[in-house]
């Protein structure tokens, strides 16, 4: 999650909301990449959860961080909670569960997303072997209970921890047991954002087979390729899902909006404390009347705030969120900021990914999402594979990058060569997850514990 907002500028009417939202659009040639990637961190020795406090703990870890790149500390009270790149824009933060997440910065190329993912895992682990953690690039907590798993000391998921199971029944495992990769997009206008968001959405659940990695939970095998997507499934049905509504005449900013203020609200925060408001409507924030702070008015921090903790398959704010895919090795990350950046970045390859999915009906493409997180490739909509759509898509995206043309200055190549892993796990027939139950029941001998070192990072 990125860190919570701070300005105060008050908001008085639902039009300064949409004016908001719609203050995203962007010329093409100010388009860029934000990859965002979450780790699990554990001890080297015994295969661990790692606590925030002591010697060799997450706290330890931001503080080498923060010594080792003089980025400023993110704080909670007193407490170190993330680290923020001032100048160049990137931010670390922590999840529920002290998963850790690099939010990088808005790039120009996937060349530069990749090196930075690549600067970043080398800096983190200078800080993190010393301290005997490592990271593992896996969509979920493979072996821990939920009990075993520490909480971060955040107040806004304390607020969380306390409302998701009222709402159903896997919300704390998806706050302190999954981990996924995003990649962040701009959009030109609204009708470029409505097209993007459709496509995006009827897409994802191709993006969740091609990249799912969360087979194992509590040392054995859950059922599920995407165990981290099928959680999402059972979390909070209002502020979950694949938005029916983006695909109806008349989409655009207005129609977000109403369904960001229906959606209830978690906490509003005020210096650094957060109030617990959870259920309780922006509206009445908005109008001036919300119980919990008489005669506040709503500001951008809590507009934004807000949007943030809405969790559909793709989330609108000032750009786009893609966020099907489990976390994975590095490789497979850079992919999918290379997938995304490929079809929404040209053109053709945008229109001719619509053409795959705009005769697709609400029912359908519900079906190919609840399917995916169990059958993987072998899921269908409409007579066709999963795998065929993966191929269809990975040969669209790999279109758009070369016509983007945008060339590394070291090798001269493009962008396309980063969808190389991808395609070649869509020739494979077999998920990321299918090979690890394949290691699992074989030469693993059914322990999960070796994958803590097949997968670090």
């Amino acid at each position: 999650m990125a860190r919570d907002q701070i300005d105060m500028t008050p908001i008085e009417s639902r039009t300064e909301l949409v004016e908001w939202l719609a203050a995203g659009c962007k010329p093409e040639a100010k388009f860029r990449i934000g990859t965002e990637h979450e780790k699990l961190p554990f001890t080297l020795s015994g295969h661990r959860p790692v606590p925030y406090e002591g010697p060799q703990g997450i706290r330890a870890l931001l503080e080498g961080m923060r010594h080792l790149l003089g980025w400023e500390p993110i704080l909670e009270g007193e407490t170190i909670i993330g680290l923020a790149d001032v100048t160049g824009g990137g931010a670390i933060s922590l999840e529920p569960g002290g998963q850790f997440e690099l939010s990088g910065a808005p790039v120009e190329t996937v060349h530069q997303t990749c090196g930075e993912l690549n600067a970043h895992l080398v800096q983190v682990n200078e800080v993190a072997r010393p301290l005997g953690v490592g990271f593992l690039s896996l969509g979920m907590s493979p072996l821990w209970t939920r009990a075993e798993t520490p909480m971060m000391p955040k107040g806004r998921y304390k607020i969380m921890a306390v409302y998701m199971p009222k709402v159903g029944k896997l919300g704390l495992d998806m706050m302190f047991r999954t981990c996924t990769v995003q990649v962040n997009l701009d959009f030109s206008s609204e009708a470029d954002m409505v097209k993007k968001l459709r496509v995006g959405l009827a897409l994802q659940p191709v993006a969740t087979a091609i990249f799912a990695n969360s087979p194992f939970t509590e040392g054995k095998p859950n059922g599920f390729l995407s165990f981290r997507s099928e959680i999402w499934r059972d979390t909070d049905p209002d502020r979950t899902g694949m938005l029916p509504f983006a695909f109806e005449a008349g989409m655009g900013f207005e129609r977000y909006v109403d369904y960001a203020l229906s959606v209830p609200m978690y906490f509003v925060k005020r210096g650094a404390r957060y109030i617990d408001v959870t259920g309780s409507s922006f509206r009445d924030l908005l109008a001036g009347r919300h119980p919990s702070l008489p005669g506040e008015r709503a500001t951008i921090s809590d507009w934004a705030n807000h949007l943030s903790t809405i969790f559909p398959e793709v989330r609108l704010k000032r750009y786009l969120e893609m966020r099907g895919a489990d976390d994975g090795p590095r490789e497979r990350i850079c992919a999918l900021s290379a997938l995304w950046a490929g079809l929404f970045y040209d053109a053709a390859a945008l229109d001719a990914a619509w053409d795959l999915a705009k005769d697709w009906n609400t029912e359908e493409r519900q079906r190919l999402r609840d399917e995916v997180p169990r059958l993987g490739f072998n899921a269908a909509i409409r007579d066709r594979k999963v795998r065929e759509l993966a191929r269809d898509m990975i040969a669209l995206a790999r279109d758009g990058l070369k016509r983007r043309r945008r060339l590394d200055h070291y090798s001269g190549r493009d962008e396309s060569h980063f969808l190389d892993p991808i395609g070649e796990i869509v020739e494979s027939g077999k998920t990321p997850a299918e090979v690890l139950l394949e290691r699992y029941h074989g030469e693993w001998n059914q322990s999960v514990d070796p994958v803590f070192d097949a997968l670090k990072y």
